[in-house]
């Protein structure tokens, strides 16, 4: 009886041990008919996105290869794919013929031929889940979106963030590209002559290629040199004096100009240039002009002077200590500047090419001019952008 009783407990135990082993089994096979489902699935929807990618549908393509993406992340690595070896097919050479401003043209204008096939009253954008609340394409007119468009741009002329909301989605995509905003932008910039577009192909092709000065920044001028000092009184030494100043010139939109000499770094400086109202006594306050020469140079010029005191009270309190008062004056600085581009930024150097002092007598209408020579003291400017310059919108385009 005990033989028979340890049989039937070596049974139990080893059937109890086969049939977990089936289980995991079981389990393991299931798990990898799902990763092949999954792959299986993930491959179609892949090598649908790189047809139509080859056919021209770019937003199809993208929507495609993002389904396949969210299954199996590494899909890409995963397919053993060749390309047809026909050139025929529609679309093929689709990257190849057109250029940069061609692609963006026709996705522009594929962008709007779905937007107006996908309802026959076209909304700017399209929810892409379902929600409860009230979505901005079904409430807000194209006119009042514009307008918001325009407090993005601001004054300023922050076209970048315009850029940065163009990838919102399809519907910011083409309002962003609007050619009444870039039309107003290309006005702030160059006047209201600014009224043909030629040779350009666009309004935001003029702004991108066309030279001008930026907004969103300031243009620095560092100068140092070394200057001998007195000798001492024993005679033993003389004294050197390592000196280093820098010049800052920073543009506004409506045509208004600062420009500070000063030794002070640009980490003390620049947060106090962002607005035309500067408290700094020290800063030239002036008016500039953009002036695109035949030979197809951009040159600016700007003319800027100290800021008007009121100097009333002090001729009264000196009018008895002083019999002969000197004569007034009005004292105001010249300066041309030659624009260029500098390393992979546009439009951010700046090159002397005059300066000049002009004092104007008021009793006798005089005028002195002092033309300054342009020796090595006179560095460049280099741009330098200045995210907090458009970080608020005072007012709109």
């Amino acid at each position: 009886m005990e033989i028979i009783a340890q049989w039937m407990s070596e049974l139990k135990s080893s059937s109890g041990a086969s049939g977990t082993t089936d289980r995991l089994l079981r389990a393991k096979g299931l798990k990898r008919t799902q990763e092949i489902a999954r792959e299986e699935k993930a491959t179609e929807l892949f090598l649908r996105a790189v047809q139509e990618e080859q056919n021209g549908a770019v937003y199809e393509a993208i929507k495609f290869y993002r389904m396949a993406m969210q299954i199996v992340p590494d899909i890409e690595f995963k397919i053993n794919y060749s390309r047809p070896p026909d050139t025929d097919r529609g679309g093929g050479n689709y990257m190849k013929d057109n250029d940069v401003d061609g692609e963006i043209e026709d996705l522009l204008a594929y962008f709007e031929q779905e937007l107006t096939l996908e309802s026959s009253f076209p909304k700017i954008c399209i929810p892409e889940l379902d929600m409860t609340q009230t979505h901005i394409s079904g409430t807000l007119p194209r006119e009042i979106l514009m307008y918001i468009f325009r407090w993005v741009v601001s004054s300023e002329l922050d076209m970048r963030a315009l850029e940065q909301l163009s990838l919102v989605c399809r519907g910011f995509y083409i309002c962003a590209r609007d050619p009444e905003i870039w039309h107003l932008a290309c006005v702030r910039v160059w006047g209201r002559n600014c009224t043909k577009v030629v040779p350009f192909k666009s309004w935001r092709e003029m702004f991108l290629q066309r030279p001008r000065v930026r907004f969103d920044g300031v243009y620095i001028s560092k100068t140092s040199y070394i200057r001998q000092g007195e000798e001492s009184l024993d005679g033993y030494y003389r004294a050197w004096h390592h000196v280093e100043y820098y010049r800052y010139l920073r543009f506004f939109p409506d045509g208004h100009v600062i420009m500070l000499t000063t030794p002070e770094d640009p980490l003390t400086v620049v947060p106090r240039l962002r607005t035309w109202n500067t408290r700094m006594d020290s800063a030239l306050l002036g008016h500039f002009r953009l002036s695109q020469e035949t030979d197809n140079q951009t040159k600016v010029f700007a003319v800027v002077c100290k800021k008007k005191e009121e100097k009333a009270a002090e001729f009264q309190r000196n009018r008895f200590c002083r019999r002969n008062p000197p004569p007034e004056a009005e004292h105001s600085f010249h300066v041309g500047l030659h624009l260029s581009s500098g390393g992979r930024q546009s439009f951010s150097k700046l090159v002397w090419i005059h300066h000049s002092c002009h004092i104007t007598y008021k009793q006798t209408g005089e005028t002195v001019v002092t033309a300054f020579e342009l020796d090595r003291m006179y560095s460049p400017f280099l741009f330098a952008r200045v995210k907090s310059y458009t970080a608020f919108s005072d007012q709109p385009l």
